[in-house]
């Protein structure tokens, strides 16, 4: 199926004012998905994600056994399989979507069965090496195509294990977690930087038992799961792009109700905050053990600052990169991004995509191996923008071209909707022209 190449204008904007509900987290959907088809009895979800990328997990799950209805209005009802998938005759297809690839993974390695799993052709170049190695160490027979998908998986018995993240990555620790969940034992995974929890508090709001240090997680069992009735939060990454863009003009007022502020994904509050944009959380409560609440945005009525992120922050920001390169040149002092090397193997390579298009628009800025410096005080105009069918890179640029000078053209603009299909509409909606 091929979808045919949606070309949309930008106008540039005055100011961002109104109040939106963001369509669910995507990393929370996922998860949610896959523990109530893999879990026993019948789960029911609201604000389920509208993202291609968590519909390919349900797919996935539905092959596998699990009974999948979608009741409409982001409602989603998912009977479990009861620990036991049944394997396919087809191959399962991720589609786009990484996450449901490498934690699929973790979680048919322990099964009984032979496993196929393909995925479009960007998946099929992102490196599915570093769950390989892990699933391996614990006993479970994963054979790769060079290094990526299509990945074959030979369910078999496998042996808890303590094991050091080289690269931190939520989606390799969930994979791990999710081997663990089915393995006899206590199984560990360690990480010099912590990477978002969210299947942490899943796998213990769906009934498992999850221990937490300082550095590390573990897991032990065999564990069952048992259903569980949840509303999905609000996407803090969907977000990030209306907050950098109601950041961006003095007189704007943008508020966001029942978001996910998780604390190992709310960091770009703090980035905005740092830049001088002033950020207001209300009505904070815990769902499922996830953090949700009201944010309000102003932007500060002199315009904002400059800001460096490197190290464990970038690795917490990886999403939300993009986005703040964007719209750093309206910054006085620009943004200074390092540490970010894991950008060049996502859907695209963000850092190149980046710093071209901020070029076309007319922007200076220096590209390193593991980030960029793009100065401040910079007017930017219109320009056709090559999205590189990179869903984050064709919202980014629909964000910097708001303060442009003229209109933007943005390529690939359906690739938006991988993770955001309502996100053009939402973005008119609040835009002041």
């Amino acid at each position: 199926m091929h979808t045919a190449v949606e070309e949309r204008i930008i106008r540039p904007a005055r100011n961002i004012l109104g109040s939106l509900r963001l369509p669910g987290d995507k990393s929370i959907s996922h998860r949610y998905g896959m523990l109530a088809a893999f879990a026993e009895g019948t789960s029911r979800f609201t604000n389920f994600s509208t993202g291609a990328d968590c519909a390919s997990t349900l797919a996935c799950m539905q092959a596998l056994g699990a009974k999948v209805t979608k009741l409409g209005e982001g409602a989603v009802e998912v009977t479990g399989v009861g620990g036991r998938v049944t394997p396919s005759s087809e191959p399962l297809d991720c589609g786009n979507s990484g996450s449901t690839m490498r934690m699929i993974s973790g979680l048919l390695a322990p099964q009984e069965g032979t496993f196929t799993l393909i995925g479009d052709a960007s998946l099929s170049r992102r490196p599915m090496e570093r769950i390989r190695k892990p699933l391996a160490e614990m006993g479970a027979k994963l054979t790769l195509t060079e290094g990526h998908a299509p990945l074959m998986i030979e369910g078999a018995r496998l042996n808890a294990m303590d094991y050091t993240t080289p690269v931190p990555s939520a989606q390799v620790k969930s994979c791990i977690l999710l081997a663990g969940l089915q393995t006899a034992g206590i199984t560990t995974v360690r990480e010099a930087i912590r990477t978002r929890d969210h299947s942490e508090l899943a796998l213990r709001a769906f009934g498992a038992e999850v221990k937490r240090a300082s550095d590390s997680v573990s897991i032990s069992g065999p564990q069952k799961l048992k259903a569980i009735d949840a509303a999905v939060p609000g996407d803090i990454s969907s977000a990030a792009f209306f907050l950098c863009a109601a950041a961006l003009f003095p007189g704007s007022s943008l508020v966001l109700d029942s978001l996910g502020l998780n604390p190992t994904r709310a960091t770009l509050l703090d980035v905005l905050t740092a830049l001088g944009a002033h950020i207001a959380v209300l009505n904070l409560e815990e769902k499922n053990a996830e953090l949700v609440g009201t944010v309000q945005v102003t932007a500060p009525p002199d315009g904002l600052r400059s800001t460096t992120i490197s190290g464990g922050l970038a690795a917490q920001l990886i999403d939300e990169l993009p986005v703040l390169a964007a719209i750093a040149p309206y910054t006085s002092g620009g943004i200074r991004i390092r540490d970010a090397k894991e950008l060049r193997v996502k859907e695209s390579d963000r850092i190149a995509l980046v710093a071209q298009n901020l070029r076309a628009m007319g922007a200076e800025v220096e590209e390193f191996e593991d980030g960029l410096d793009v100065p401040g005080g910079q007017t930017l105009h219109g320009a056709t923008i090559d999205s590189g069918g990179d869903h984050r890179i064709a919202m980014a640029f629909s964000v910097a071209a708001l303060r442009a000078e003229g209109d933007t053209l943005i390529q690939g603009a359906e690739s938006a909707a991988i993770s955001f299909p309502e996100f053009f509409n939402l973005l008119d909606f609040v835009a002041e022209r």
